[in-house]
């Protein structure tokens, strides 16, 4: 990613602390952090008026893999009861900053881990695991028992708040079967990783070079051999969508979007932060709807 800068909010979602002298029932809640904004939403799902969430990384312009902390996060860490990371060298600066704040009894949840997932074949590990709703289904399984230990009288409400989020991941999956069945094999291209999990349930076949996207991902130069395979498949319309991440430009990826509007090939944007205004659910049902309007053209 290039040129990023991070931040630090609350998260906006039902849970989450607010300005000024704590209620009784906000001093008296499990104090959570979470990496992004995207974690963050899914711990005050879960945890509703029960839970205090502070999502550290909240813009479109903060890069997870290039933070750096901040006093106020800090504390909000050597505070917390859960602390609910990405994993898989995504937000490594939980983990440093965890240290710093020397909080041990924090139960921490690794995404990541919690997905079982590992790199195969020689490839890196896909760590944006937020796409994948088998795994999102397991980290709200790990919310519920962890809120559960830390206010045993709330365990119901924590059951019937992850089941309701359950069944509308369950929706989600659904999505992604009815688009298997109409586009299963379609060829399509990407600028990063990002949306891949996404991609592979739906059954489309991912053409964009990997030199092309790890070189994105890892913000290094495209050789020019790579960008030029690259824009082959937009001019000799050998894909039918472009997954492109919103969050990271650059030259060459300006260059990728350019060639597939030149080539009328649809753009469906990607992002690695909830949007404004969006909950996770609806989010990632707006992101199936496009990738079926763009498939369908």
């Amino acid at each position: 990613m290039v040129g990023l800068t991070a931040c630090s909010s609350d998260s906006d979602s039902p849970g989450a602390g607010s300005s000024g002298a704590p209620s009784a029932a906000a001093a008296a809640s499990i104090k959570v952090v979470a990496s992004t904004n995207v974690w963050g939403d899914l711990a005050s799902s879960v945890g509703g008026a029960k839970v205090q969430v502070t999502s550290i990384i909240t813009s479109p312009d903060a890069d997870p893999h290039e933070y750096e902390a901040s006093t106020r996060n800090q504390l909000s860490l050597a505070e917390a009861t859960v602390v609910i990371e990405n994993g898989g060298g995504y937000d490594d600066f939980i983990d440093r900053m965890l240290k710093g704040a020397k909080n041990s009894s924090a139960t921490v949840l690794n995404a990541v881990t919690i997905s079982g997932k590992k790199a195969a074949g020689g490839a890196e590990l896909n760590e944006h695991v937020w796409y994948d709703f088998p795994t999102v289904a397991k980290v709200v399984d790990q919310l519920e028992q962890s809120y559960a230990k830390a206010d045993p009288g709330s365990a119901a409400t924590f059951q019937q708040n992850a089941d309701a989020l359950k069944q509308k991941l369950a929706g989600l999956e659904q999505q992604e079967a009815t688009l298997k069945q109409k586009y299963d094999g379609r060829p399509a291209a990407i600028t990063e990783p990002v949306p891949l999990y996404m991609l592979d349930a739906i059954g489309l076949q991912n053409k964009t070079p990997a030199a092309f996207s790890e070189a994105i991902e890892e913000d290094s130069d495209v050789p020019a051999k790579v960008l030029n395979d690259t824009l082959a498949l937009y001019s000799g319309r050998q894909v039918k969508v472009l997954a492109y991440n919103a969050q990271t430009t650059g030259p060459e990826t300006e260059k990728v979007l350019a060639a597939a509007k030149q080539n009328n090939i649809p753009v469906v944007p990607v992002t690695e932060t909830l949007p404004a205004g969006k909950d996770y659910v609806g989010w990632m049902s707006g992101t199936l709807d496009a990738l079926g309007t763009a498939l369908g053209q």
